[in-house]
């Protein structure tokens, strides 16, 4: 195949603005994928690293492993987790987060997230919310005690200025997001709930 200027744009388009793989867009021009390498070698179209190859092919996947076949106990671990999350979860955007000031509902929740969703530890991230008279490494090392997950995974937390009290209470250890960014586990997670909520 005679490959003409439009065609090597469209090259250029397809694998730098558009993310296909090198493989995707031989095959939308009919040749083989070395007969493309040579058009952008000698057309000056640089390919990916490594690296930018491997991310490409993964970022799409998802980052957590669902568990299947649950014993008894996993079910009732389930729908606790559902359960709290249809009650402190947001079901917006890309992130699964999940905001409490209770331990043990952290607890129960990340037992959820780690044992059903199969997340990967180390993306999980948490987000301390506080007011300005506490002390803020004592708290980020309260629930790093309770989660177990490393203090290099919390992030800034967010200090409010002012009264400590809201609505007459107060919380000793301020309140906590558990986030996993993951679109498609917060997919999974709303679908559940509404599985949940259609068998009622």
């Amino acid at each position: 195949m005679e490959f003409n200027n439009k065609d090597i744009g469209r090259v250029k388009e397809l694998y730098w603005e558009k993310e296909l793989s090198a493989k995707e867009i031989a095959r939308q021009f009919g040749v083989s994928i070395w007969s493309l390498y040579n058009l952008m070698n000698k057309n000056d179209i640089p390919r990916r690293s490594y690296s930018e190859a491997n991310y490409l092919v993964n970022k799409d996947k998802p980052k957590f492993k669902i568990k299947e076949d649950l014993a008894d106990e996993e079910k009732k671990l389930k729908i606790a987790g559902i359960m709290l999350y249809w009650a402190e979860g947001t079901l917006k955007g890309c992130t699964v987060d999940f905001a409490n000031s209770n331990p043990e509902m952290i607890r129960v929740f990340l037992k959820f997230l780690r044992e059903i969703c199969g997340a990967k530890e180390e993306r999980i991230r948490v987000y301390l919310y506080t007011h300005s008279n506490s002390d803020i490494n004592e708290l980020k090392n309260y629930w790093h005690r309770i989660t177990n997950i490393s203090l290099n995974q919390f992030t800034k937390p967010y200090v409010r200025e002012g009264n400590p009290n809201i609505s007459n209470r107060k919380m000793l250890y301020g309140l906590i997001h558990i986030r996993y960014n993951d679109k498609k586990l917060l997919n999974t997670i709303e679908g559940w709930i509404k599985e949940y909520i259609c068998s009622l």
